[in-house]
């Protein structure tokens, strides 16, 4: 499990240091870095998975992440003319990676190693190994049909960064039972991933169920949605939602502990029911030896979680929050984090300016009175 990460020089941070725990959530003001903290972790990860880690260099684009030229990943305030990242592990492995910025190669979108010290050991840890799912923002939306790639899915283990291999994933695996039985949900038909993925999908959209037809052929899956005993429905006619959901369901149901799951807006085209059950089934996964980053901008996702730690489901001290937040001195813009901290009870003990709380500062203004005609 990753226990720290610090960020020197990197975009937006000069030096931010970073805890993780079993379930982290990284939420605050648009453009303030938070997909930056991800970023660095898929840098690293992109870069091993192109054979220059650990002695070349760090790739800035591939399939996980597009950060463009070394000048958009270096830091605008910074002093030296390097880039590092130093990643700590809770068994007390330890990786840090410099990487030199060269001035007179500021189009380059690959920036040479210039120091590792590791513990070699670090490439077995979960960033590195098939133990890890990464689902972007931008995820695939309803479609007629879906490719599918075996090497990604029988090979890699892999969903796509977008989910775009959910539905080939959940045909070749669907009748093998969900590694961690603690993830089950108790009134699924069985524990085989498709049974509890649609019984997980129905705290979503209720009634929910699933078939996947493939065309080995044309390199295609087809799935179908259908509601009680209802004709099955195209995935075009079903809605973002579901879509959307899916990849996040299936990638928590097949992990394994020690499993690494960076997810991106989870609450995107939800309705906040389903944006606190994706917390709820997000906080379970952590309590289960699998370890989730999360980047949100849902209060329905933090209350989720919080109602998992009030419900006695995760533990408080496994949960870490960070808050980002911009700041000016002297002309100069930068992020400011703040880490509030949650009791067993759920409750949490500070709320920063910004921080989940636009519904109390409507509610407030909505009991004013009314001004004008």
């Amino acid at each position: 499990m990753i226990f720290s990460l610090r960020l020197i020089n990197f975009k937006t941070f000069e030096n931010q240091f970073l805890e993780f725990r079993p379930l982290t959530l990284l939420s605050g003001i648009n453009s303030t870095g938070k997909s930056s903290v991800l970023q660095s972790l898929l840098l690293l990860r992109q870069s091993y998975q192109q054979e220059l880690l650990p002695k070349t260099g760090l790739a800035l684009n591939g399939e996980l992440v597009h950060i463009g030229t070394a000048q958009d990943s270096f830091c605008e305030r910074a002093k030296d003319n390097y880039i590092s990242f130093e990643v700590a592990w809770k068994d007390n492995r330890k990786g840090i990676w410099n990487f030199n910025y060269d001035l007179e190669k500021k189009d380059a979108d690959v920036l040479n190693i210039a120091l590792e010290s590791i513990n070699s050991e670090v490439y077995l840890s979960s960033l590195f190994s098939k133990n890890f799912h990464y689902l972007q923002a931008e995820r695939l939306g309803p479609r007629p049909f879906n490719e599918t790639l075996d090497y990604q899915v029988r090979i890699r283990k892999q969903l796509g960064t977008k989910g775009e291999y959910a539905a080939h994933f959940l045909y070749v695996y669907g009748r093998k039972a969900i590694p961690i039985a603690n993830l089950s949900y108790p009134h699924a038909k069985s524990m085989d991933l498709i049974d509890q993925v649609e019984a997980w999908m129905r705290e979503v959209s209720p009634g929910t169920r699933i078939k996947i037809t493939s065309n080995s052929d044309m390199g295609l899956v087809n799935m179908q949605y259908f509601y009680g005993d209802s004709n099955p429905y195209r995935a075009t006619n079903v809605g973002f939602g579901i879509t959307y959901t899916l990849p996040i369901i299936l990638a928590v149901l097949a992990s394994e502990p020690d499993t690494l799951i960076l997810v991106e807006n989870p609450e995107a085209h939800l309705h906040p029911r389903g944006q606190a059950k994706m917390g709820e089934l997000l906080a379970l996964a952590a309590s289960c030896g699998v370890q989730v980053v999360i980047e949100t901008h849902s209060d329905h996702v933090l209350n989720g979680i919080r109602l998992a730690v009030h419900d006695g489901k995760l533990k408080p001290e496994d949960v870490q929050l960070h808050y980002f937040q911009r700041e000016e001195n002297q002309g100069q813009a930068y992020t400011k984090v703040i880490s509030p901290s949650i009791d067993r009870d759920g409750r949490i003990d500070r709320w920063p300016d910004g921080f989940f709380d636009e519904w109390e500062k409507s509610l407030d203004a909505l009991l004013e009175p009314a001004t004008g005609d």
